[in-house]
């Protein structure tokens, strides 16, 4: 099984996946977006799996700092790939790709129903 988490070392939900993972005894690897960066074909493929709506954090700082026009970009794909590209904060944290299926978010229930 390959499974990699994908996220900011210092973001509360993804610390929360990291113990869940490490608790359950799930062999997995850790990308620190924000230190190795996001590339512009690993964020098509998370666009693809989810969309834009589900990937992009519309709440938090990171967002809000954008002005209209950059915020306007997160609306079609291109825009969202170069949004998050360059603001790999505005991605939803953690991502969990397990197998190639992609999961936005932490929830213990579903990572259970994942890794049995």
């Amino acid at each position: 099984m390959s499974v990699t988490l994908y996220g900011i070392s210092y973001c509360d939900q993804v610390k929360r996946a990291r113990q869940w993972l490490a608790a359950h005894q799930v062999d997995y690897t850790f990308h620190d977006f924000k230190k190795q960066g996001l590339s512009a074909l690993l964020a098509r493929g998370w666009l693809d799996a989810v969309g834009a709506e589900r990937l992009i954090n519309r709440k938090g700082t990171t967002w809000r700092g954008l002005d209209d026009a950059r915020k306007a970009l997160g609306d079609k794909d291109s825009g969202a790939i170069t949004l998050v590209t360059e603001h790999p904060s505005l991605v939803k944290r953690p991502v969990l790709d397990c197998n190639g299926g992609i999961t936005i978010g932490f929830n213990a229930d579903h990572y259970a129903s994942l890794f049995p």
